[in-house]
C-alpha cells in the first residue's frame, strides 16, 4: 500500500455544507439521491440556485407529477420576475418539481424554444395543456401571474393579457389577427378601468367577448 505524508485539508465551512445538504434533501426528498445531489452540488459550484423544494411545496406525492395550475404558480415565482430564462435552467426547475419531462419537451417543441426562452410564452403554452378552450388557458395564465393577495379577483395588466392572447391565438392557428384585433380593442375601450388592469371575469362572462 503506497503511503504519502501529505494531509488532507477539511475546509472549515464543510460541516456547515453537509448541515444543509441533509436539510435540503430531507425537505425534497428526491427520487434519484444521488443525480439530486450531483445536481445540487453542481448548481453551488456554479452560484447558481440549488433544487431545494421550498416548504410551501408540500403537495401530496400523487400530484408532483401532474401539471397543476398552484405548481405553475411555484414555478413563475421561481423564475423572479425575468423575462428571459434559460432552457437548462427551466429543465432544473421542472425536474425539482417532478413534472413529466415529456411535457416540458412537447411545450418546448409547440413553443419551437432554444437556449433562450421567453418564460411567458413558455407559461402559456404549459397552460394550455391544463386549459380545453382559449378562453380557460387565459383564464389559467392570469389566476398564475395575478398579483392579487387580498382576496380579490385575479387581474393582471392588460398590455400582459394582450400579449399572451396574441400568442395564444398565433400557435393555435386558427383565430384570425383580425378577429384578435377586435376583441383587444373592444376590450381596451369598454372593459379596461383606468387601473389598466383586467379581470378573469372581463373576457370569461361578458357575453360580448369571445376569444374562440
Amino acid at each position: 500500500m503506497l503511503q504519502t505524508d501529505k494531509q488532507i485539508c477539511i475546509p472549515p465551512e464543510l460541516p456547515e455544507l453537509l448541515k444543509q445538504f441533509t436539510k435540503a434533501a430531507i425537505r425534497t426528498q428526491p427520487q434519484d439521491l444521488i443525480q439530486w445531489a450531483a445536481d445540487y452540488f453542481g448548481a453551488l459550484s456554479r452560484g447558481e440556485i440549488p433544487p431545494v423544494r421550498e416548504r410551501s411545496e408540500r403537495f401530496p406525492l400523487s400530484n408532483w407529477a401532474e401539471l397543476t395550475p398552484d405548481l405553475l404558480k411555484i414555478l413563475h415565482s421561481r423564475v423572479g420576475g425575468r423575462l428571459i430564462i434559460h432552457a437548462n435552467e427551466l429543465a432544473q426547475m421542472w425536474k425539482v418539481l417532478n413534472l413529466p419531462t415529456d411535457l416540458f419537451n412537447g411545450v418546448m417543441n409547440v413553443g419551437h424554444f432554444t437556449e433562450e426562452i421567453e418564460w411567458l410564452k413558455f407559461l402559456a403554452l404549459a397552460c394550455s395543456s391544463l386549459g380545453v378552450t382559449i378562453a380557460k388557458t387565459l383564464k389559467i395564465v392570469c389566476e398564475v401571474l395575478s398579483f392579487t393577495h387580498d382576496g380579490g379577483p385575479a387581474r393582471i395588466p392588460f398590455s400582459t393579457f394582450q400579449f399572451l392572447y396574441t400568442y395564444i391565438a398565433e400557435v393555435d392557428g386558427e383565430i384570425s389577427a383580425s378577429h384578435v384585433s377586435r376583441m383587444l380593442n373592444y376590450i381596451e375601450q369598454e372593459v379596461i378601468g383606468p387601473d389598466g388592469l383586467i379581470k378573469v371575469s372581463d373576457f370569461t362572462q361578458n357575453p360580448r367577448v369571445r376569444l374562440e
